[in-house]
């Protein structure tokens, strides 16, 4: 069995913006690959993401898309509360549900929407990760919180919107 910090070591969680440009998008997924691939070559097996649409949802497909090559690793969403998606279009409700039925782990922070649980979900992803791979190119808001607590917790950030 091991112990919550053996855990820790072995665990990745990411956090980025919602809006990302087809143009970026294509570049963040071959970076997110190339950056996850090396965490797995470095022992890291547990990936937890928020569920939010952008970079989250991409995130995780990367990680059920390397599952067919590193059949160990683990996807964990760390989602908000049960009624995430109220008011998301369609396509990413669906988006959403079809990750959820994939992940290896699914952690919900609250039954219903209140003013801290996005707080709550990003703090759990990152108090029990030892790595945060974000893409943040912007002051402000939820990620750029997200990233300044994994810094301050001693986490180990790979920002891939500035990584070449």
């Amino acid at each position: 069995m091991r112990t919550k910090q053996e855990l820790r070591d072995m665990t990745c969680c990411f956090t980025g913006h919602r809006d990302i440009s087809e143009q970026d998008r294509r570049r963040i997924t071959a970076k997110l690959e190339k950056t996850v691939t090396e965490l797995i070559q470095q022992g890291y097996l547990y990936f937890g993401a928020g569920g939010a649409r952008g970079f989250d949802a991409l995130a995780a497909q990367t990680i059920l898309n390397l599952r067919a090559r590193y059949p160990g690793i683990k996807l964990i969403l760390v989602l908000p509360c049960h009624n995430q998606t109220k008011k998301w279009n369609t396509k990413d409700k669906e988006e959403h549900e079809y990750l959820k039925t994939l992940a290896n782990k699914v952690v919900y922070k609250s039954q219903e929407y209140a003013p801290d649980c996005i707080h709550k979900s990003n703090r759990h992803l990152v108090d029990n990760s030892s790595v945060c791979v974000c893409y943040l190119n912007k002051d402000g808001g939820g990620t750029d919180y997200t990233v300044g607590y994994a810094r301050l917790k001693g986490l180990k950030v790979i920002n891939l919107a500035f990584q070449p």
